[in-house]
C-alpha cells in the first residue's frame, strides 16, 4: 500500500459486495447483451472470433460489459452502424 494513503478516497461501497443485494440480474442483463451484440455482429458479417468481453455489475446492480475489439471489428462495426442510420434517414425521409 502507498505509504502516503491517508484512506480519503477509499469508497468501500465502491468494491464491497453488500449482502441481499441481487448482483446476478445485472451480470445476467450484461449476458444477456453480450448475446445479443455477438448475434448482430454474425449477422452484419464481423468476424467476432476474437472479440472479448466479461460481463460484470457494477455497486448499483447496473449490468456492464467490457468490450476488447481488433480494429478491424471496430472499423466494421462502426460501418454497418452508420450504413442502418442512413437506412434510417432515407426510410423516414
Amino acid at each position: 500500500m502507498d505509504p502516503n494513503f491517508d484512506g480519503e478516497a477509499l469508497e468501500p461501497d465502491g468494491w464491497m459486495w453488500v449482502r441481499g443485494v441481487d448482483y446476478v440480474a445485472g451480470w445476467r442483463s450484461a449476458v444477456d447483451a453480450a448475446t445479443e451484440l455477438k448475434g448482430a455482429m454474425d449477422e452484419a458479417g464481423i468476424d467476432t472470433t476474437v472479440v472479448m468481453s466479461m460481463a460484470s455489475t457494477t455497486t448499483d446492480v447496473s449490468g456492464v460489459l467490457p468490450l476488447s475489439l481488433p480494429v478491424e471489428a471496430v472499423l466494421a462495426l462502426a460501418n454497418a452502424a452508420r450504413e442502418e442510420a442512413l437506412r434510417w434517414r432515407r426510410a423516414g425521409a
